[in-house]
């Protein structure tokens, strides 16, 4: 009997699972769909380059699968039927049925944080979002705050003053910046936002935003005509709701072949789900996404041929932190995320973090072997 396993979501995880498994399984009568809720690849580290005003390659999916054997259906995902095997879709075919399932659905921006977010703020979390605080930025944008002291505030922030430097553009934190950067990389990162001009507050809770700018936890008011909130993301409830065993924010439990803790047949990939690294459980990033996706198609491939999953060794190695099209810090880092005294800085970072993006779209071209780190 024909087995079929089925991939929900087309980020950088569940793309590289699909192409994989298709790859490994090439020659045999096993099916690979790959469900995504558009038809083309969207390059999610670039999306703040999208938002200040710049254009991207685009990435139709249907080249990148091309000669692959993987079949594509573009729906939404609105539900999974564990017991019948089915997920359960909001266009044709409407209802996909597997014997493997690959979950990879990624995540979103977190607008339920603080009152206010969801219906007056502007995020750089789908290519959808980003296209919208564009037009925004070109437009009637006077005054931008930023929330959220991450990688994403920080780009998001350096690349829209860079792109528009007659804004007024503010990065708001509810800690420090920079927060797991060594020593050297926040003082360029600190150099880098003076250089731009873009003002800082650290150590300043939001509790709310308004069509006139933000609420901070102490009382004050920000005036910001433009709010970007960059201040957490997070899962959609599918996982959850289907009866998958999650965490308390509904990141899918895999065993370390990224396999489900409840339901064996499902493997669980990207930021969706919760793997185990070296000092817990992977954070939400491109670096754990796609090595996660490679080795969840492999230990489907596995499953199918009849062999034991291997489990997934993931690892940390740097942060990629753009400031601008050319400038940029790039930490290094131990295996469990914690900074190394490595560091490398200015136009170097910059051309380093464009090489690793344009060779991460190489490799969703061509998914070779997966070879974990050591």
């Amino acid at each position: 009997m024909t087995m079929h396993i089925v991939v929900l979501g087309a980020g950088y995880a569940g793309l590289g699972a699909a192409k994989r498994a298709a790859r490994r399984l090439r020659g045999t009568e096993v099916r690979v769909t790959l469900v995504n809720v558009s038809d083309r690849f969207v390059e999610r580290v670039r999306l703040h380059q999208l938002a200040a005003g710049q254009e991207l390659p685009r990435l139709p999916l249907r080249g990148l699968l091309a000669g692959t054997g993987v079949e594509l259906v573009v729906a939404g995902v609105t539900g999974i039927d564990l017991g019948a095997r089915v997920v359960r879709l909001d266009a044709a075919p409407y209802e996909v049925g597997y014997d493997l399932l690959i979950y990879a659905l990624g995540s979103g921006a977190d607008l339920d944080a603080v009152p206010g977010a969801a219906g007056h703020a502007f995020t750089v979390a789908t290519e959808g979002e980003a296209a919208r605080l564009r037009s925004r930025l070109a437009g009637t944008a006077r005054s931008v705050a930023v929330v959220g002291g991450g990688l994403t505030g920080i780009e998001a922030a350096t690349e829209i003053k860079e792109a528009h430097p007659g804004l007024e553009v503010r990065l708001v934190s509810a800690g420090p910046v920079g927060d797991g950067l060594s020593a050297t990389a926040r003082r360029h990162l600190h150099r880098a936002l003076r250089r731009l001009g873009v003002t800082l507050d650290e150590h300043t809770p939001v509790a709310g935003i308004t069509a006139e700018g933000l609420l901070l936890g102490d009382g004050r008011e920000t005036p910001a005509d433009t709010v970007v909130w960059a201040a957490g993301f997070r899962v959609a409830g599918l996982a959850a709701a289907a009866g998958l065993a999650t965490d308390g924010h509904g990141r899918m439990l895999v065993d370390a072949t990224l396999r489900s803790l409840s339901h064996p047949e499902v493997f669980g990939a990207g930021d969706a789900a919760a793997a185990r690294v070296a000092g817990g459980r992977s954070r939400m990033s491109c670096q754990t996404g796609l090595p996660m996706g490679l080795r969840a198609g492999d230990a489907a491939a596995d499953l199918v041929t009849g062999r034991d999953p291997r489990p997934a060794r993931i690892r940390y190695v740097w942060q990629n932190i753009s400031l601008g099209r050319h400038d940029g810090v790039t930490q290094f880092t131990r295996a469990d995320d914690r900074p190394l005294g490595a560091v490398l800085t200015g136009r170097a970072s910059a051309r380093f973090k464009e090489a690793i993006t344009r060779g991460t779209v190489w490799r969703m071209r061509h998914p070779g072997p997966y070879r974990p780190h050591a």
